[in-house]
């Protein structure tokens, strides 16, 4: 008989449990502001770097918020929020991230397909603020990133539904994070952002005109190209 060996927890693994268990005894609250990470550090008697690592898979799963300049912040703890265990929200491993994408294609498809017949005004000028900056941020890859995931982000919304919303919001985190940090794959290389802002101005349009079928293709179309794009580049 064959028995899996069991692994012991990674040093930043535990500190995000540790985390986590007081965010839901309420022992931090939300709002609240964290010590630093020199503080927290000397607190948990680790290594700065696991303390990184830890605030990192917290914000990946939406439970803390980092400001430039100012720290990082609790947010509202809702136990009915999509979670991933704290482990996946680092490091993956090539069939991990492709199956991440067929989630993403079956959750994004439908979503985009409901944004069609469900979305406000407010919502549709959220996703045109994110394509008109998506536009204009040839050579600044950061801020063409941030502009892909609100625009995705927006499109959830626009479904009002909580829990799909909190859903979608935990999954285009962690592939975020994935791509971004972990991967380091840069998705507007090889001349690719004119070509991404048609194809999310494409999905904005079909949503726009409530075509619920025209939006499920153009987005699955859409992450079914720029997951070509990132396996084709990703040496793992």
């Amino acid at each position: 008989m064959e028995y899996k060996r069991i692994k012991s927890k990674k040093i930043y693994e535990q500190v995000a449990d540790s985390l986590i268990d007081m965010i839901k005894q309420g022992r931090i609250q939300p709002g609240d502001k964290l010590d630093s990470v020199e503080q927290l550090a000397q607190n948990f008697g680790v290594g700065r770097s696991a303390i990184r690592e830890a605030l990192s898979g917290l914000r990946s799963m939406g439970l803390v918020e980092m400001r430039q300049g100012e720290g990082t912040f609790i947010n509202t703890f809702n136990p009915k929020r999509f979670t991933l265990p704290v482990s996946t929200a680092f490091l993956m491993k090539q069939d991990d991230v492709k199956e991440l994408y067929q989630v993403r294609k079956i959750l994004e498809g439908g979503t985009a397909r409901y944004a069609a017949t469900s979305y406000e005004q407010l919502d549709l000028d959220k996703m045109e603020e994110a394509l008109n900056v998506m536009k204009n941020a040839k050579g600044d890859d950061v801020l063409a990133e941030q502009a892909d995931t609100e625009f995705h982000l927006a499109i959830a919304q626009a479904t009002h539904m909580d829990l799909l919303i909190h859903l979608m919001g935990s999954v285009s985190d962690l592939m975020s994070e994935t791509i971004r940090e972990t991967r380091q794959i840069l998705l507007y290389s090889e001349d690719r952002a004119d070509a991404l802002y048609e194809e999310h101005a494409r999905i904005y349009q079909a949503i726009k005109n409530r075509q619920p079928n025209e939006a499920r293709d153009a987005m699955y179309d859409h992450l079914e190209k720029v997951e070509m794009l990132l396996f084709k580049n990703l040496d793992m």
